[in-house]
């Protein structure tokens, strides 16, 4: 449970959010919450109940509503993820790991150590690029979010294929 690298505390609070859209909910059990866990680079032991999967999801919709929030609001729901579940960053080699930074306190549950890191990632980001960098897809059919770092390029889509999927439609409208 180190910190990862910023763009992956990023790509972390995303994809987590990301894990329950207009598609079917992802994380469905345990088991998927550690899949997660290891797709974004966690390694064993990772043990997660059915109460740890609850957490996990609740973290999950605390952080939503950061991608659509303005500044201040988005600042405040942070600051309170940060407040409760971060702490002062120190150095562990736990396990046999080689050394490396943990935010949250020791000792703390998948779900705190979610809540820490990505709220950790976030912040860096609004920090770094404005929360107007943080999104969520405007295509009809779709609430994926997504981060946008270029300054000059603002973007509206989660993906290309959700862009063109809602100019294809659009323009059939107008066809009508």
């Amino acid at each position: 449970m180190d910190i990862p690298a910023p763009d992956r505390l990023v790509r972390l609070a995303v994809d987590l959010v990301n894990t329950r859209t207009l598609s079917p909910e992802q994380l469905t059990s345990p088991a998927a919450v550690r899949e997660f866990l290891v797709e974004h680079g966690e390694s064993d032991p990772i043990t997660i109940d059915d109460a740890g999967l609850e957490a996990v999801r609740a973290v999950r919709e605390q952080l939503r509503p950061v991608f659509r929030a303005e500044p201040a609001e988005a600042a405040r729901v942070l600051n309170g993820l940060l407040e409760e579940n971060a702490v002062r960053p120190y150095l562990s080699d736990h396990d046999g790991s080689p050394w490396h930074l943990h935010v949250a306190k020791p000792g703390a549950t998948w779900a705190e150590w979610l809540a820490a890191t990505t709220a950790l990632g976030l912040a860096s980001f609004v920090a770094a690029h404005g929360s107007k960098a943080l999104g969520v897809c405007a295509a009809v059919d779709c609430e994926r979010v997504f981060v946008n770092a270029a300054e000059k390029r603002p973007r509206r889509f989660c993906t290309p294929r959700c862009a063109s999927r809602t100019r294809v439609a659009s323009y059939r409208a107008r066809q009508a």
